[in-house]
C-alpha cells in the first residue's frame, strides 16, 4: 500500500482532485444526454415510425470507437475535457432513449385519456403525466448510462491527461507503480457503486406511490448488456 495515494506531480491533481474531475467528466455527459433524450423520446413516442431510425443512429454512434471521436473533435475542442465529454454524451443516448420511450409507452391509455380530458396538451401530458409514471424505467436507464460513463472516462488518458482517474493507469505503466492502477480501478468501482445507490434512492423518492417490491423489481427499458459493451469499449 506504500505510495497508494502518492499521485505523480505531472498529473497536476491530488487523489481527491482526480475523483472530482472524474465525476465531472462522467456525470455532465449523462445529464446532457438526458436533456437531449427527453425531447427525442417524445418525438419517437408521437411518431412511431421515427423510433427505429433514431435507435439505429444511436447504435451506430455507440459503435464508433472513442479514439475515432477524439481524432475528429480534437481539431475543434483541443485536448480538453469537452473532447472526452461529447462522445460520452452521445454514447448515453443508446441507453436513455429506449429507456424513456419504453417507460412512456407503458403509461396506460386510460391515464392519457384522463389527462387529455382535464385539458392537458401534449407537452404538459408528457412532462406531468408520462414522465413521472415512467420514472422507474428512466432511472434504470440512467443507472446503466452512469456506470458506463464512469468507466469510459478513463479513455481520455489517450489525449493528454484528460482521463481523470484513468490517468493513473498510464502513470502506473510509466513509473512502474502497479499500486496506481489498483487505486484507479478500485476508486472507479466505488464511484460507480455510490452513484448507483444514489440513483436507486432517487427512484424511491420519486415513486412513493409504488410498492417496495414493485420498485425493486421494475424492469428497465434499457437494453441488457450495454454495461458489458461499455467495458469492452473502455479497453
Amino acid at each position: 500500500m506504500s505510495g497508494f495515494f502518492d499521485i505523480p506531480s505531472d498529473l497536476q491533481h491530488s487523489w481527491a482532485g482526480l475523483i472530482g474531475l472524474h465525476l465531472r467528466e462522467a456525470l455532465i455527459p449523462v445529464a446532457a444526454g438526458l436533456l437531449l433524450a427527453l425531447p427525442v423520446a417524445q418525438l419517437c413516442g408521437r411518431f412511431r415510425r421515427l423510433y427505429p431510425p433514431v435507435l439505429g443512429l444511436t447504435t451506430v454512434l455507440y459503435a464508433i470507437p472513442s479514439l475515432a471521436f477524439f481524432v475528429v473533435l480534437i481539431d475543434y475542442t483541443g485536448q480538453t475535457e469537452l473532447t472526452v465529454m461529447i462522445p460520452l454524451a452521445l454514447y448515453s443516448l443508446v441507453v436513455l432513449i429506449p429507456a424513456i420511450v419504453d417507460g412512456v409507452r407503458s403509461v396506460p391509455d386510460e391515464t392519457l385519456a384522463a389527462a387529455t380530458a382535464m385539458g392537458l396538451g401534449p407537452v404538459r401530458r408528457y412532462t406531468q403525466v408520462q414522465l413521472p409514471i415512467a420514472a422507474p424505467a428512466i432511472i434504470a436507464g440512467l443507472r446503466v448510462a452512469t456506470a458506463s460513463s464512469i468507466s469510459l472516462v478513463s479513455v481520455g488518458a489517450l489525449i493528454g491527461n484528460q482521463g481523470a482517474l484513468g490517468n493513473l493507469l498510464a502513470a502506473a505503466q510509466k513509473y512502474d507503480r502497479p499500486e496506481l492502477a489498483v487505486n484507479a480501478v478500485l476508486t472507479m468501482a466505488v464511484l460507480a457503486i455510490l452513484c448507483d445507490v444514489l440513483l436507486v434512492l432517487l427512484r424511491v423518492l420519486l415513486t412513493p406511490w409504488m410498492p417496495r417490491g414493485a420498485r425493486s423489481g421494475t424492469k428497465s427499458g434499457a437494453r441488457p448488456g450495454r454495461f458489458e459493451e461499455a467495458e469492452v469499449k473502455a479497453l
